[in-house]
């Protein structure tokens, strides 16, 4: 490619609404364009490495699936029979957008964020039998979702790629079999895309899919948004809502139990706070939560102060399928108090009461008096609480954590989630009464699994960790371009050797601008192909040759640089 024939520039100045370091480099080397938050469209240099990276993909997934295209538009119906149309968050959906077209028709249709919907009736309809399974389908395709905070870039798109699959089988055993054969897949692809040293694969909730974890494939990088909580010693990693955590013990053992009394704090805002005004740790204060569960109970939650409740761990506990916080009314009725003035002590018996591990093992602590604007001090187990028959683990991981099974701190690093899968079990087949026939003719339910690789989001991701202070770093693999020729007024000989670049079968792209050097020199840092060629008076017969991540270059011969490049 030829500068002067592409369009799109370079730009030195971006939108301040960009503070993510993928989207200022993509868009300032014109690789993307924001539309608006979160929709990008990718321009000739972006979508050549994105098609690179969803090459790698595909070559790793046929081995092991068969590509099909599915739509992004689904009826609702499909929807409604999973009782998904009214949980999942980020779902979308798209009708006529003006009068003269809903007048042709009015139907709405959902925005596909993901495709188990459309996907098991479909397989539903071809396979029957023992005989047909096990079945597995993949595809690359843009998905929708109405994510929230779209500020990190390619990193959290509205509007994304992706590439998804799924599996059917016979037996739970069988999809374990496919499970494990996926996860290598995964990895493969990461590898090959130059994130494999720095990917783990990282242990997640199963939602409402499983109560068995889901696997997250997390690369290490600053810019992550998903804290892990690494066990050296196991070569294990956790995502943070669902880490195994073991607060540090408290060094009270020497105090001597003090008198309970109430204390009056009006307006206090957090456990910070409240520490300094009684003026104790925060580790001596008690946050306790009341929730209302899909059963209709009233449960408290009780942790130690600096932590948060992890209502997916809680559910667990509680054996709920789902919880909210109790409303204003309810902690009213049952504490006397208002919001935020919630304790253990005293509370109804229908109200149960779960403590976290973070809560044992302290002496002279505070706890809600459950009434307003009062705090309990110089709480202690035995004496003024009865001690639990047992402490869980419900709170949400912090650093300094430890591992119980082991008792070693965690090793706490930022992630970003570039790849996840799901073992889905019946939830799906189920729901549209998928069954197979077996060997003696009897239906049989089938069990699913789901693969997730976001291949727009990898290239925001490849970014994060290759980019330096001048500009884009691509993998060879994955260059937009392999050379990146620059002729400073030696036009003719630019065309030359970009000729036999071409004749060669190698990638690249000519800064056939009739501009200054140091602006050409500025933009191969900035667009990153892994090669600088440069071709000058200087040079003579000979090509000076550098690479993007080294400062020293050399002269070659056109020969030594086809060989290089190849």
């Amino acid at each position: 490619m030829k500068f002067t024939q592409n369009p799109f520039r370079t730009t030195k100045t971006v939108s301040s609404d960009l503070v993510s370091k993928n989207a200022k480099l993509l868009t300032q080397a014109s690789f993307i364009h924001q539309e608006v938050a979160g929709i990008y469209t990718f321009l000739p240099l972006g979508l050549r490495v994105l098609n690179k990276i969803e090459k790698i993909i595909r070559e790793e997934m046929d081995k092991v699936a068969i590509e099909i295209q599915m739509t992004s538009l689904a009826p609702k119906k499909i929807w409604e029979e999973t009782g998904r149309i009214n949980t999942v968050d980020v779902l979308m959906k798209t009708s006529g957008a003006n009068e003269a077209s809903l007048a042709k028709s009015n139907t709405e249709y959902v925005l596909n964020s993901t495709h188990e919907e459309m996907v098991t009736p479909l397989v539903q309809e071809f396979a029957h039998s023992y005989k047909d399974f096990p079945v597995a389908v993949y595809q690359i395709q843009t998905k929708f979702r109405n994510e929230p905070r779209a500020k990190t870039g390619l990193l959290r798109c509205r509007e994304f790629r992706m590439k998804d699959a799924y599996s059917f089988h016979r037996s739970v055993e069988d999809l374990k079999r496919y499970y494990e054969v996926m996860k290598e897949v995964y990895m493969t692809v990461f590898r090959r895309v130059g994130l494999g040293d720095d990917t783990v694969i990282a242990l997640a909730s199963g939602g409402d899919f499983t109560t068995d974890y889901s696997h997250e494939f997390q690369t290490i990088v600053d810019a992550g948004e998903d804290t892990l909580f690494i066990v050296k010693s196991k070569n294990l990693c956790f995502n943070r809502e669902v880490a195994p955590s073991q607060a540090p013990k408290l060094n009270d053992d020497q105090e001597e139990p003090k008198p309970m009394t109430d204390v009056e704090g009006i307006g206090m805002i957090g456990v910070d706070e409240l520490a300094k005004f009684l003026q104790i740790p925060v580790e001596k204060t008690t946050k306790t939560l009341l929730f209302e569960t899909d059963k209709g109970e009233v449960i408290a939650a009780a942790v130690r102060g600096g932590y948060d409740v992890d209502e997916e761990k809680l559910k667990k506990v509680v054996d709920a399928k789902s919880l909210k916080l109790a409303s204003a009314d309810v902690v009213k009725k049952v504490t006397g108090a208002e919001v935020g003035y919630a304790g253990p002590l005293n509370l109804p018996d229908s109200v149960k009461v779960y403590f976290d591990e973070s809560t044992s093992n302290r002496r002279n602590f505070e706890c809600g008096a459950n009434k307003t604007h009062y705090h309990t001090i110089n709480v202690n187990w035995e004496r003024d609480l009865p001690l639990p028959e047992q402490f869980y683990d419900f709170k949400v991981a912090k650093e300094g954590d430890i591992y119980p099974e082991t008792g070693e701190v965690y090793e706490v690093k930022r992630g970003c989630e570039v790849g996840n899968i799901f073992p889905l079990h019946t939830k799906f087949s189920k729901a549209f009464n998928f069954t197979y026939l077996d060997e003696q003719g009897k239906p049989q339910t089938l069990y699913m699994g789901c693969y997730g690789i976001g291949s727009s989001r990898l290239v925001g991701v490849i970014v994060e960790k290759y980019a330096d202070d001048k500009g884009l770093v691509w993998p060879k693999q994955l260059a937009p371009f392999t050379v990146h020729l620059i002729d400073i007024q030696q036009h003719d000989r630019g065309q030359e050797i970009y000729d036999h670049l071409q004749a060669a079968g190698i990638e690249v792209i000519w800064d056939d601008r009739d501009a200054r050097a140091g602006e050409k020199f500025a933009d191969a840092d900035l667009i990153g192909v892994p090669y600088r060629a440069v071709v000058s008076t200087k040079t003579g017969d000979k090509i000076e040759l550098k690479e993007r991540t080294s400062n020293e270059t050399q002269l070659v011969t056109l020969e030594e640089l086809l060989e290089r490049a190849r």
